[in-house]
């Protein structure tokens, strides 16, 4: 299948970038390169873009989609989490713009073997990095009832995680879960009829859920983002696209955090902690997909976009 992947907020990014014609951007989640090829547009020969993502059809498909400027981009199969040791291995010191676009790319969520759809039967697998030995049925099959429990109703949000955790282990002594349409039936059951019948998909939080634990989403994006600010030049930005309220409420708050890091009681006349700010919060609140761009891609509809701009002293 052809990888594909309608950026959302395109040119909501492309203007908060303040993209400079020999700067530098890094995009951490390349896919189809949809926001990296409307920042080459803008760049010179004397700027350069480097692209990141570890799923093999989206450096295919970027490589391809970017062609006409490989001149000044370079392509790395890894994970963003490791950006800020990959671009000093290019003997780069410091970037003027970073993007992210988080969660599952079309092209992830439409091919069905990839494991992600619990529209269809097919083998459970929901691996970002196809390199990687886990994979969904090993968490589904694998972690307690507690533990099953606890992701669900964490990375889930979902108000039946209980009874969900509950009939995934019953289920499961019965025979193995080994894919996504036997995981699908088992989730709906664990749900009241008059629930399962408003709203989307029943299986739609524990998918989710397991996605995000089985790759570690949150936990790479906690632990990555301070890097990113520190490797920002003096009024380089970071673009973040979120697509559920986890995403978006650790984006807030390390943002929040870099902007005013004191750690002083409030009652306190000056700062004695020597914290100082890295910069500012250019988005006080999130930037929305328009009513015209959620017509055209449903899928846009939960994202926000949240933009920090770095200050040197």
């Amino acid at each position: 299948m052809e990888f594909k992947h309608k950026s959302v907020l395109l040119q909501e990014t492309i203007d908060n970038l303040k993209v400079k014609p020999d700067g530098i951007y890094v995009d951490g989640t390349l896919g189809g390169a949809g926001h990296a090829l409307e920042v080459c547009k803008l760049l010179t020969a004397t700027g350069r873009f480097i692209g990141i993502d570890q799923d093999a059809a989206a450096i295919e498909a970027a490589a391809g989609r970017l062609r006409d400027y490989q001149q000044i981009t370079t392509i790395i199969r890894s994970n963003y989490c490791s950006m800020v040791r990959e671009i000093q291995n290019l003997g780069i010191r410091e970037v003027d713009g970073i993007v992210l676009d988080l969660g599952v790319s079309s092209y992830q969520l439409d091919t069905k073997e990839r494991g992600f759809t619990y529209r269809e039967d097919v083998p459970l697998d929901m691996r970002m990095d196809q390199r990687q030995d886990k994979t969904a049925r090993d968490i589904v099959n694998g972690y307690s009832e507690k533990d099953l429990y606890r992701i669900i109703r964490d990375y889930g949000e979902d108000k039946f995680a209980k009874n969900i955790a509950k009939h995934i282990v019953k289920a499961r002594q019965e025979a193995p879960i080994d894919t996504t349409g036997e995981l699908a039936e088992v989730v709906k059951r664990a749900i009241p009829m008059k629930i399962r019948a408003v709203g989307g998909h029943p299986a739609k939080r524990t998918f989710q859920a397991i996605r995000i634990e089985l790759n570690q989403e949150l936990d790479v994006l906690r632990d990555s983002l301070d890097g990113m600010i520190d490797l920002l030049s003096d009024g380089g930005r970071i673009c973040i696209i979120t697509f559920h309220s986890l995403e978006d409420r650790i984006v807030k708050t390390i943002f929040r955090r870099n902007e005013n890091p004191c750690t002083c009681p409030s009652d306190f006349p000056v700062c004695v902690c020597g914290k100082v700010s890295k910069g500012r919060i250019i988005t006080r609140r999130p930037i929305l997909p328009s009513e015209e761009e959620m017509e055209v891609n449903k899928r846009s509809k939960s994202a926000k976009l949240r933009v920090f701009e770095r200050k040197k002293t």
